[in-house]
């Protein structure tokens, strides 16, 4: 039996709608990009493989949107809702904008584009979508959140890679084992959202403000906090950005 023939037919045998949803399984055991009470916007979402699996990850609690350009039937998870829409429209990103109603913590993409045989156009066409997906995760994730998206590899990918690594803690490229053997569909998982006001290796005055509990000062460059090694509460230092989480980061004194 082919890995493709096991797939198809793990999935009938379980009830997902599409081989694809073990993609996202694999995906998510890869770099858990799915939890409990997590609102997740799903991007190409026909026929529903990855919203089963994602409202199996966020639980009831969670919540679910998905859209898509085709009808998706109705799922019977409860925290699921739909929108048939194309993505690369304006009106449907409001809509999908409007129905998140807020930041969400995960944006997962399987669009494709109609193939037309042609490799070099439909990689393009693939960058294309991958690109609306990242403009609409970069609108919708709050801060720490998770992309990911799919796109055919070749040509400005690396550039592509780049620019979302700019936004998140790391990246990571990943072919799934469901991916069918001849394919060259690769998978980007941007984690953590960066949506601080500084990065690593900027270099910045700042003002000591307090000292926390292992000794470092303590800076705050738009509500947004710096740790900072040997300096002392009200002093005015310079700095260079070393390390950037989510919600605080590190820098060390440079004069």
């Amino acid at each position: 039996m082919t890995g493709r023939d096991d797939y198809y037919n793990r999935a009938k045998q379980q009830g997902y709608r599409s081989r694809s949803a073990y993609k996202l399984k694999q995906l998510d055991d890869l770099e858990n990009v799915l939890s409990s009470g997590d609102t997740v916007v799903d991007l190409g979402a026909a026929p529903g493989g990855w919203l089963q699996v994602a409202a199996e990850g966020v639980g009831e609690e969670g919540r679910v949107i998905g859209v898509d350009l085709q009808r998706i039937d109705d799922l019977e998870h409860d925290q699921v809702e739909t929108i048939r829409g194309d993505m690369t429209e304006e009106r449907t990103r409001e809509r999908v904008r409007d129905a998140a109603g807020g930041e969400v913590d995960t944006v997962v993409s399987d669009m494709a584009p109609n193939m037309t045989g042609e490799y070099s156009l439909d990689q393009a066409r693939s960058l294309h979508l991958a690109r609306q997906a990242f403009e609409t995760a970069c609108e919708l994730l709050g801060s720490g959140g998770d992309f990911v998206v799919k796109v055919f590899d070749g040509p400005d990918v690396s550039d592509f890679r780049a620019e979302v690594e700019e936004e998140f803690r790391y990246v990571r490229a990943t072919t799934p084992e469901a991916s069918r053997k001849e394919s060259s569909e690769l998978y980007l998982i941007g984690k953590e959202r960066l949506t601080a006001p500084v990065r690593e290796g900027d270099e910045l005055e700042v003002e000591i403000v307090d000292v926390g509990e292992e000794g470092d000062g303590i800076a705050s460059v738009s509500g947004f906090r710096l740790f900072v090694p040997d300096a002392e509460d009200g002093e005015t230092v310079r700095v260079r950005v070393e390390d950037v989480k989510p919600r605080f980061g590190f820098a060390e004194r440079i004069n």
